[in-house]
């Protein structure tokens, strides 16, 4: 019997661990893609503190956009550290096996920072709103405790709404097969190789999907159109295009996130036929917003700019007051 076959009371099979076996289809050059990966992995580590380190060092930064996008930059932080170094230990080290409850854990984990992303991108479209449409009003409703309030909100519903998912799987009996045709334990991709009826599992799966990502997807473009039905009607050149100018950071990279989510459900369902294309999508929705969004509110944000040349010894330093 396979060593990764475990008996069971009731007297069948049941494994022990999952074998990852990378990207579908693609296997003997695969090994190629690790060094983009890191790079990329790196990047979003680097970054990613960058902007956390700029926006507690720099008092103009201490205003609710920035501590959204500071809270968005912790949660990219771990959304790449729960999958990247796993394939990276899988293509240098060959290190393919993965236990059954690490398994489960990165499940809940990569399903519970999606949440949230999810969630801050809604927080962030809010802001924008208040902000742009609502300008005299915006400090007495975006306050401080508003922004814990919300951020709670969103951390609760990542860590409690998401829980389901890992223990729905661990409740599957795995008798057979545990060779996984991905990079990294996805919660469809693992409870397929189950032996007994995964109906429940993928019809949670589908409600969590509508519920959070979708509803969070409905109320971003909500705002947003309302954020631009606001700006066009400005008499102002200067100040429309200064909402937009900010507006647009921000749609470039909650389009890319949610577009990615769609298409990665679309050909899940599918099936094995278009196999590669979520797996692939899976992958790089996992790491490269994390590495790209310091990147783009970067170069869209000019108090952001200054804070990074301050930070890095490349401007004046701000008087503390």
């Amino acid at each position: 019997m396979d060593s990764t076959l475990t008996t069971s009371n009731s007297s069948r099979s049941q494994v022990s661990e999952f074998i990852l076996m990378g990207f579908p289809g693609i296997h003997e050059w695969q090994h190629w893609l690790s060094l983009p990966l890191a790079l990329l992995y790196l990047l979003a580590l680097a970054a990613n503190l960058l902007i956390l380190i700029t926006i507690l060092h720099e008092p103009p930064l201490h205003q609710p956009m920035y501590q959204f996008l500071g809270i968005l930059a912790l949660v990219d932080i771990g959304l790449s550290t729960t999958i990247t170094p796993k394939i990276l230990a899988s293509f240098w080290f060959d290190a393919k096996a993965i236990s059954l409850p690490e398994c489960f854990a990165q499940i809940y984990a990569i399903h519970m920072f999606m949440s949230m992303e999810s969630g801050i991108f809604l927080c962030m479209a809010v802001d924008r709103y208040v902000a742009i449409c609502y300008p005299l009003q915006y400090p007495s409703i975006v306050t401080e405790a508003f922004v814990i309030k919300t951020t709670s909100s969103v951390v609760l519903r990542g860590v409690l709404l998401t829980l389901p998912l890992p223990v729905l799987a661990s409740q599957r009996h795995y008798c057979s097969k545990n060779h996984i045709d991905h990079c990294l334990c996805s919660n469809l991709g693992v409870t397929s190789l189950a032996c007994d009826d995964i109906t429940i599992n993928s019809f949670y799966q589908l409600i969590l999907a509508w519920v959070v990502c979708g509803g969070d997807m409905a109320l971003v473009f909500v705002s947003y159109a309302l954020i631009i039905r606001s700006v066009l009607r400005l008499n102002s050149a200067q100040a429309t295009s200064k909402a937009l100018s900010t507006c647009s950071s921000h749609l470039i990279l909650i389009i890319f996130f949610y577009t990615a989510v769609v298409v990665v459900s679309v050909t899940h369902l599918a099936g094995r036929r278009f196999l590669l294309i979520p797996v692939l999508l899976n992958v790089l929705h996992s790491i490269i917003p994390p590495a790209l969004n310091p990147m783009v509110y970067a170069l869209r944000t000019q108090e952001l700019r200054v804070g990074f040349q301050r930070v890095l010894g490349l401007g004046e330093p701000v008087s503390r007051k």
